[in-house]
């Protein structure tokens, strides 16, 4: 729809975008549930998210860990409660998760 548009205001060998047109991107934003590790960095914490994988060839069910970086604004949360992260923009290199609820496990 967009290159139609695109065609049609062609003047002059450039093209031109026409503001009434709202091209509207839909991020599906991946959460994660898990325990704080870690508390030390300001507005930031470490999540372990801890899930279980069947091995291919053995099948036998192993335990595999991620610790991942998350913003946590106000540094609200603590070593061993658990949380919710949803993914985001990257606020630093290895940051791109915040938290978004402390559920009641």
């Amino acid at each position: 729809m967009a290159k139609e548009i695109a065609q049609k205001n062609k003047t002059d060998g450039k093209t031109t975008t026409s503001h009434d047109v709202t091209l509207v991107r839909q991020v599906r934003r991946m959460q994660l549930s898990g325990v704080v590790a870690s508390d030390k960095m300001k507005d930031t914490i470490v999540v372990t998210v801890e899930r279980y994988v069947k091995h291919p060839k053995y099948h036998k069910f192993m335990k595999k860990t991620l610790r991942l970086k998350a913003h946590d604004a106000g540094n609200t949360k603590k070593i061993g409660d658990k949380v919710t992260i949803e993914s985001c923009r990257p606020m630093s290199r290895d940051k791109a998760f915040k938290v978004i609820a402390s559920p009641n496990f």
